[in-house]
């Protein structure tokens, strides 16, 4: 029971950690891109760590239910957190790219 207890726990800190991390990349209070850049990735390894640890409770979770070839990576919270820091990633380039080259644009 006290596994089942941590795994809640231990993936709900995942989700807002990767909450976390957006929210420094894209609602931070510096108007630039690049000034949000390395508070970002500082998040985002404080939300890899945190994944991580989940991951580790996960998969303890499945070799005690029999599983003895569970993967630390294809666990649940890192696949949440390999597919959130993709697009997470994907959306900042794009949003860098957009304001470097059309934003200058519109502007009067």
């Amino acid at each position: 029971m006290f596994l089942e207890l941590a795994k809640f726990v231990s993936l709900l800190l995942s989700i807002l950690s990767l909450d976390a991390v957006f929210h420094a990349a894209f609602m931070g209070s510096a108007s630039d891109l690049e000034q949000r850049l390395l508070p970002s990735l500082r998040m985002l390894l404080l939300a890899a760590a945190v994944c991580l640890g989940s991951g580790y409770i996960f998969r303890a979770w499945e070799q005690k239910a029999g599983r003895r070839n569970a993967s630390l990576a294809a666990s649940f919270p890192m696949q949440i957190f390999w597919w959130a820091s993709g697009s997470m990633a994907l959306l900042f380039a794009v949003a860098w790219y957009l304001e470097v080259y059309y934003v200058p644009l519109c502007r009067p």
